[in-house]
C-alpha cells in the first residue's frame, strides 16, 4: 500500500502525556513513576497524568483529591506553563520544517497537511515516521500520530495506539476503519449526544452511518446531518496554518471558599491585572469581557458583556467584570473559583482602544505610555513588583 498516491494526506500529531513528560525530561529520576500535574492538592484538578498514573484511573479534569486517593504513591507536581510553552515551541518548530501547513489545536497537538511535501520527505506515512523520530531525538518526547484523508479520521487514528503510536488509514479503508468503533470515539460528540444516540440504537460509528439522515436531522438539526457525514468519513475541512488566540483569560481555584463580596472584588482585580498584562504583551485588545464563577457546590455560571470598543486596559476590564459580578450570587453563596477572560480579539494596532483611567480629555497615548511603563517594570522585577494598593492586603 505504501506506493499508492494520496490525494489528500492529513496528519494529527499529539504529544504523549505532555506536561508529565516535560517534568520527566527535567527530572529524569521521575521516569517510570506515576506523575500527576495539576492544581492544589485539596481543591485543584488534574491537568495531565503520565501513563503510569492513568493505570490507577487518574485522568485530566479529575479533582486532585480523587487522584491522590486512587494513586497515593504518585508524584504530584504544580503546572509550569511557561516551561511547557517553551518545549511546545521547540516541537512546533520541528513540525514547520516539514510543511508550512501546521494548524495548532492546543499546546500539545496539531494538524499538518502533508499532501504537498512528498517530493522533499517521501510518502506521507514516511514523513509521519520521520517527524516522530526527529521530535524524539531533539526533545526526548514521544508523539502519537494519525494519518488519514481527513482531519476527523486522522484525529481518531492518533488516539488508538498511545503512546508513541502511528496509525495510517488509507483512503479506501476509511469506512472499514470507522465502522466498528464505538460512538464515543466520535470527535466533538459529547456525553449527552452519545446518550441520545444510544437511545436510538446507535452504538457504533457504522450504526450512525447507516441511520436515516432525515431522522438524525429531525432529532439533532444540522448537527445530525454533520454527524452522519463524518460517520461516512466525509470531512473536507482544510488545515489552516494560523493560531490566533480566541481569548485571553486567567482563573483561580481558592484554597478556601470566598464568602464576602469585597474579597471577591480583590480576586477579580488580581485576575484582570494578569489578563490585561498578558494581552498587552501579546499585542492584542478585545471587546467581550466574561466573568466565570464556580460556587462551592460546583455549579458554574458565566456572565459576559461586549464593549463598544476594544481594550487591553486593566481598570476597564476590572470595572466591567465587577458589573458582571452583580448578576451572580457572589456574596450570597460561597465561591470556589473565579475567572476573567477577554474575547473578540484584534491586534492593538488595528483599532483605537477604550481607556478609562484619565477620562475623555486625556489622549490615548498617555494611557498607553503608562501601561507600557508598568509592563516594563513587571517584566524586569516580576509581576508582584507593582500591584494595585487594594491588593497589598490580599
Amino acid at each position: 500500500m505504501g506506493s499508492q498516491t494520496w490525494e489528500r494526506a492529513i496528519l494529527h500529531l499529539d504529544i504523549d502525556a505532555f506536561y508529565p513528560s516535560v517534568e520527566v525530561l527535567d527530572h529524569p529520576e521521575l521516569r517510570g513513576k506515576a506523575v500527576i500535574v495539576g492544581g492544589p492538592r485539596k481543591r485543584g484538578v488534574v491537568s495531565s497524568a503520565s501513563y503510569e498514573a492513568r493505570k490507577f484511573g487518574v485522568h485530566s479534569a479529575q479533582p486532585m483529591a480523587t487522584a491522590m486517593r486512587l494513586c497515593p504513591n504518585g508524584v504530584f507536581l504544580p503546572v509550569r506553563m511557561a516551561r511547557y510553552k517553551e518545549v511546545s515551541c521547540q516541537v512546533f518548530k520541528i513540525f514547520h520544517l516539514f510543511t508550512p501547513l501546521v494548524e495548532p489545536v492546543s499546546i500539545d497537538e496539531a494538524f499538518l497537511d502533508a499532501t504537498g511535501s512528498t517530493r522533499l520527505f517521501g510518502q506521507p506515512e514516511e514523513m509521519a515516521a520521520t517527524i516522530k523520530r526527529v521530535v524524539h531525538e531533539e526533545t526526548g518526547l514521544t508523539i502519537s500520530a494519525g494519518l488519514a484523508p481527513s482531519k476527523f479520521v486522522a484525529k481518531i487514528a492518533s488516539d488508538l495506539e498511545k503512546p508513541d503510536g502511528l496509525t495510517v488509514v488509507w483512503p479506501e479503508q476509511v469506512q472499514a476503519f470507522l465502522g466498528p468503533l464505538p460512538i464515543d470515539k466520535m470527535w466533538g460528540v459529547g456525553k449527552q449526544t452519545q446518550g441520545r444516540l444510544h437511545r436510538l440504537g446507535i452504538r457504533t460509528i457504522g450504526d450512525l452511518s447507516r441511520f436515516p439522515t432525515e431522522v438524525l436531522e429531525k432529532q439533532f438539526g444540522k448537527h445530525g446531518t454533520k454527524m452522519h457525514q463524518l460517520a461516512l468519513g466525509i470531512d473536507e475541512r482544510d488545515v489552516f496554518p494560523w493560531s490566533e488566540a480566541k481569548s485571553v483569560g486567567h482563573e483561580e481555584t481558592f484554597p478556601r471558599d470566598i464568602l464576602e463580596r469585597e474579597a471577591a472584588r480583590k480576586e477579580i482585580l488580581s485576575l484582570t491585572e494578569k489578563v490585561a498584562r498578558r494581552m498587552r504583551r501579546e499585542g492584542v485588545s478585545g471587546r467581550t469581557i466574561t466573568l466565570k464563577v464556580k460556587y462551592a457546590d460546583f455549579v458554574q455560571v458565566t456572565r459576559s458583556t461586549t464593549l463598544p470598543a476594544v481594550t487591553s486596559d486593566g481598570p476597564t476590564i476590572f470595572s466591567t467584570a465587577c458589573g458582571l459580578m452583580e448578576k451572580t450570587d457572589v456574596g450570597r453563596k460561597p465561591i470556589r473559583l473565579l475567572g476573567v477572560s477577554v474575547s473578540q480579539l484584534s491586534h492593538s494596532s488595528e483599532s483605537a482602544e477604550q481607556l478609562s483611567l484619565f477620562g475623555e480629555g486625556e489622549t490615548l497615548s498617555k494611557r498607553k505610555n503608562l501601561n507600557s511603563a508598568l509592563d516594563s517594570v513587571s517584566e524586569r522585577f516580576g509581576e508582584d513588583a507593582l500591584r494595585p494598593a487594594t491588593l497589598l492586603t490580599k
